[in-house]
């Protein structure tokens, strides 16, 4: 396996980490016993999870500037 290979597995790893906390998320706001500081732990996990999704994006794809 080649590095473009590896990040690619890992992009999909997080962007399917990123699909699990999105619904998460919305089950635990649908429920009135909501713990408010695990919601915003879970969404700051989520925002990280963005943050190395583009990272990676930008290394297999980089944007050419002409």
């Amino acid at each position: 396996m080649n590095d473009t290979d590896h990040l690619i597995q890992k992009l999909r790893d997080y962007e399917q980490e990123h699909s699990d906390l999105d619904q998460i998320l919305i089950q635990l706001q649908e429920k009135h016993t909501v713990d408010f500081l695990q919601i915003q732990r879970l969404k700051k996990r989520k925002l990280i999870l963005k943050d190395k999704i583009i990272e990676i994006r930008n290394k297999i794809e980089p944007d050419i500037i002409a």
